[in-house]
């Protein structure tokens, strides 16, 4: 078990919400359809860090880059060694999704942390994508990602 911050006790230590909050207030977090859009335009990379089951059980959003939330910072910082093609400089916008738009938050702030200063995340995270019936698409265990060829995208759900 990890100790509290220096000079606090555990009592004294902040929640997660609190540390939320003051994370939060650190950038501008957008909604569903922004992401979409911005998607659209060439102007933001969307990364669902969400865990394996449940990309298989609620499917993917069409051209999301798919990162798991353990490797993400090494996948994302432009001078890492084990960056993605995707990871071009510090200016890029990133949106974060995870299931409902907690993780994704302290994700975000750790691409801050790593000069990533445009990172941000997805009020809500996937299921609030899901429920503005923005693109979602069933994988099926076995088959290819989104965004190889052949794979459509099913408009407003599964």
């Amino acid at each position: 078990m990890s100790a509290p911050p220096v000079g606090r006790t555990a009592e004294q230590a902040p929640g997660i919400d609190e540390v939320l909050e003051r994370v939060r207030a650190g950038y501008e977090r957008v909604g569903a359809q922004e992401a979409y859009d911005a998607v659209q335009a060439g102007e933001a990379l969307l990364v669902d860090i969400r865990y394996a089951a449940l990309r298989e059980h609620d499917g993917l959003i069409p051209g999301a880059l798919v990162v798991e939330r353990n490797e993400l910072e090494w996948r994302l910082d432009p001078r890492g060694s084990h960056r993605l093609p995707e990871a071009t400089s510090h200016d890029l916008r990133v949106v974060v999704v995870c299931d409902e738009g907690y993780a994704s938050s302290l994700a975000a702030e750790s691409l801050h942390r790593l000069g990533l200063r445009r990172a941000t995340d997805l009020v809500g995270g996937f299921q609030a994508w899901r429920a503005a019936g923005l693109p979602v698409t069933a994988r099926a265990v076995g088959t290819a990602a989104p965004g190889v060829p052949g794979r459509q995208p099913t408009p407003g759900g599964q």
